[in-house]
């Protein structure tokens, strides 16, 4: 991943910001570190602090989740896979 983990928090536009820091779309951070949307959603999928809303499976229906990503939650994910 070639993003900077110092800079994630300057994303500008990307987050929305709110009292508990940085939100982030799984769009938002795989522009920002240069990854597909579908890559970003399979990495955060079962992260604990991840706001999902949707069902994913539902009956005889195409899924559809909307995710938020706290960016505390991308900081620390990202410090687990560069090491």
């Amino acid at each position: 991943m070639a993003a900077n983990p110092t800079r994630l928090s300057e994303a500008g536009a990307g987050g929305v910001s709110n009292p508990f820091g940085r939100v982030f779309t799984p769009k938002e951070l795989a522009e920002f570190w240069q990854l597909s949307e579908n890559s970003i959603r399979r990495l955060f999928q079962d992260e604990s602090g991840v706001f999902v809303m949707g069902d994913p499976s539902p009956r005889g229906k195409r899924g559809y989740c909307t995710m938020r990503i706290p960016e505390a939650v991308a900081m620390r994910v990202f410090r687990a896979r560069i090491t």
